[in-house]
């Protein structure tokens, strides 16, 4: 198999694009009142090659996020990951739960009870507790996954009683929106949300994590809140699917 040879310019551009990135967090935080340390920066690394990911792990980042099982698996052996927590944010299925548990610090994308349980199983099989986030399909989209608003404090109890997944918070992809306007609108809905059910205070479920905002949005998502914002091609550049 041939050897892949990075792109030097590519290379400086993943390094300018992240220092830059990380400042605009930091500077969207600040406008809101709060500490930039309260907001992680999550390099997407979906059809992103090994060579770049480890270009922003060499700058600090310590938190990616993989959409798909089978590519996260055949990359991990060439990224440089000591010190760096890995999500998968792209949805999952219940097939596919036995390749990742345990091979990821947290599943952000659990939609249903299914999902749950069957993450849950394997867990329990693997001897380890595994971190979820509940994905809330905010803009109520049928082409998206994720559970409806009315139907997320069902599903926080039922999870709540599984012992070998622990909920740590709430994500959400919200609608392609024209405006700021729009989208901010869909940012405060959730960020009331993720404070209503951290103040219902459920047995075995924290409040600890609100993950939305990506490329095109994330500075509106930081000041409604969000705690982890998942960027991809505002650090690596435009996707190349093949």
């Amino acid at each position: 198999m041939e050897k892949f040879i990075p792109d030097e310019k590519r290379l400086r551009l993943v390094e300018d694009n992240y220092k830059a990135i990380r400042e605009r967090v930091e500077n969207a935080a600040l406008k809101a009142g709060r500490n930039p340390n309260d907001v992680r920066l999550m390099a997407v690394t979906k059809t992103v090659e090994s060579a770049y990911i480890n270009k922003a792990l060499a700058l600090g980042c310590n938190l990616i996020g993989e959409n798909r099982v089978q590519e996260y698996l055949s990359k991990k052996d060439e990224l440089h990951l000591n010190g760096v927590e890995k999500h998968l944010i792209g949805h999952l299925q219940t097939n596919k739960v036995r390749q990742i548990v345990g091979e990821v610090d947290m599943i952000e994308s659990v939609d249903s009870y299914k999902l749950a349980k069957e993450i849950n199983r394997v867990s329990a099989v693997k001897g380890i507790v595994t971190n979820i986030l509940i994905e809330v399909n905010i803009g109520r989209e049928e082409s998206k996954s994720g559970v409806f608003a009315e139907q997320l404090e069902q599903l926080l109890f039922q999870t709540a009683e599984l012992d070998s997944i622990k909920v740590k918070g709430l994500m959400t992809i919200p609608p392609i929106c024209s405006d700021e306007k729009e989208i901010n609108q869909y940012f405060s809905t959730m960020y009331a949300t993720f404070i209503d059910i951290k103040d219902k205070k459920i047995d075995n479920i924290d409040m600890d994590i609100l993950s939305m905002g990506m490329s095109g949005d994330f500075e509106v998502a930081v000041a409604n809140g969000s705690n982890i914002v998942r960027v991809g091609s505002a650090i690596f550049g435009e996707r190349k699917y093949f």
